[in-house]
């Protein structure tokens, strides 16, 4: 067999090179040579029929927002007006057979011997991956940063909804103690406007708190699927009827671990923002998947980790998120629904993103090509077995009582306002204002306490600190635990400890004179 003569070993070569060259000549850009690897990266073979000024559409050269790369500022022409090696690494192929191809292009002009430039070669080398991998990590980024944003808002709200709840716990309380002993009518609607109004200022403290993760949030085995048929239900009936609802639930069973009516609002609050997008009608969807996370998907989505995970997502038809207002949608009182008859309360995605947060799941909304918009859910999917908390029972009626109670809250609105009620049904009462002087008081006093009616949040000595205080005085001490920031996982360990109740403010005199009395007759039973 003859030898190859070096000239066919030098082109052997370059064409198994893993990058495209290709060849033209200088100045009008006729072709002269490509390698295989250029028509694999391009998805088409050289062009003969094209030469400067027109190279963008024949080869489907584009910019990476989808526009025909500018002719003027390909890479041959820019090294012929360098006179030297450029490199330009924002071009996108558009292959004849759909695929897209991101494009590093080395161009280097070949001077002849008086100087003049003869020929560019340039290297087309595939940097797809490169390009999908900074894009992947600028995303994960971006919601790191959005998380990290949401997360000081979700803490200001939490702080400010504590506050008011405070606040609307002593009006409760007050207001229903007086109006015990009211005989008058017209005193007797009074207070109950003033109930109605708290309750409303309540409703409103709920929304803040699940927002910022610290509202009621129960630890029971649920299914997606079912709160997702059951939200359903409700809004088939509900919906106008030029919007068409579509349904697939094709998660194999959807087990979370989670609360069944926040997540009931999450899907409803997901729902009526479709809807409002739709004011011509159109089409809604509701779906559920199984989902597999890989460590990379996970990082791209915190706080998922990898591993199973249930995925609720909902789709409209409407006119889609303006870009501007996209990194704001889940900010509290922010609203894009100005027109209209009804503005939007700002509260709506707001509270779906803090239901999400608290389940230890994620919220995405993106555009829905060609037009409208999808929201998904993540949620971890629930492991084998997992415990249900202790509930506190309805409120019946007012129920009297006797024995010295010790009241600890360090809002004196609050702890005044308990302590009246509480003397009003009987007891006795003793008053601390934080932990600290409640052990004290305990240790000198605790013979004839018969409960302890604790806040959670103190300074000095919190919930927590203080009932472990107190269990080392007396093993048996019966405690009521009171905080604004309803039954979550932090008030949840402190139940776990043998704390014998819960009583979520605002309360008014029957609620926490039902609660006081479970508590006391509970310890009565055990000791």
């Amino acid at each position: 067999m003859a030898e190859l003569s070096d000239q066919a070993i030098v082109a052997t070569v370059v064409d198994e090179l893993p990058v495209g060259v290709w060849v033209a000549r200088a100045p009008g850009g006729e072709f002269v040579y490509a390698n295989r690897m250029f028509g694999e990266i391009m998805g088409t073979g050289p062009r003969s029929d094209v030469g400067v000024g027109g190279y963008a559409q024949p080869y489907g050269i584009h910019t990476r927002d989808g526009a025909l790369y500018p002719e003027d500022r390909l890479p041959f022409v820019l090294a012929l007006q360098a006179r030297a090696t450029v490199t330009v690494d924002d071009i996108v192929i558009h292959r004849p057979d759909g695929g897209r191809v991101d494009i590093r292009a080395q161009a280097r002009p070949v001077f002849g011997a008086s100087g003049e430039i003869t020929h560019v070669v340039i290297a087309f080398i595939d940097i797809t991956r490169e390009v999908e991998a900074d894009l992947a990590r600028a995303e994960s980024e971006q919601r790191l940063r959005q998380a990290q944003k949401m997360e000081s808002i979700g803490n200001l709200a939490g702080g400010i909804a504590h506050d008011f709840n405070n606040l609307l716990a002593a009006i409760r309380v007050i207001a229903s103690t007086l109006q015990r002993t009211e005989v008058e009518p017209e005193r007797i609607e009074a207070f109950d406007q003033i109930d109605q109004a708290a309750e409303s200022a309540v409703q409103l403290t709920r929304s803040l708190l699940g927002f910022a993760r610290r509202g009621k949030h129960l630890a029971a085995r649920i299914s997606i699927n079912d709160v997702a048929r059951a939200v359903t239900g409700i809004v088939e009936r509900s919906l106008d009827r030029r919007i068409e609802i579509e349904t697939d639930f094709a998660a194999e069973s959807g087990d979370v671990v989670g609360d069944f009516s926040q997540l009931e609002q999450l899907l409803m609050n997901l729902i009526v923002n479709a809807r409002d997008a739709m004011p011509e009608g159109g089409r809604l969807a509701v779906r559920t998947r199984d989902v597999a996370l890989i460590q990379a998907e996970a990082r791209r989505r915190p706080p998922l980790k990898p591993g199973r995970h249930v995925m609720l997502e909902v789709q409209d038809d409407g006119a889609g998120i303006d870009p501007a207002i996209r990194d704001r949608i889940f900010e509290p009182y922010f609203t894009a629904k100005v027109a209209g008859a009804v503005r939007g309360s700002g509260l709506g995605l707001a509270t779906a993103f803090g239901i999400v947060q608290s389940h230890g799941g994620m919220i995405e909304v993106e555009d829905a090509r060609p037009r409208g918009t999808i929201a998904r859910v993540y949620v971890p999917a629930a492991p084998p077995s997992e415990r249900v908390p202790i509930t506190t029972p309805p409120p019946r009626s007012v129920r009297l009582g006797e024995g010295t109670v010790l009241v600890v809250d360090d809002e004196p609105l609050v702890n005044a306002a308990t302590s009246l009620a509480l003397r009003k049904i009987g007891y006795s009462v003793l008053r601390a204002r934080d932990g600290v002087e409640a052990v004290e008081i305990y240790r000198q006093r605790g013979p004839e306490i018969v409960a302890v009616v604790l806040d959670m949040v103190m300074p000095r000595l919190d919930g927590r600190g203080t009932y472990l205080a107190l269990r080392e005085l007396n093993p048996d001490v019966r405690v009521l635990l009171t905080t604004g920031f309803a039954l979550n996982d932090e008030a949840q360990r402190i139940i776990d400890l043998g704390v014998r109740g819960f009583l979520a403010k605002p309360f008014d005199i029957h609620t926490l004179s039902e609660a006081l009395a479970e508590v006391i007759a509970g310890g009565r039973r055990r000791s």
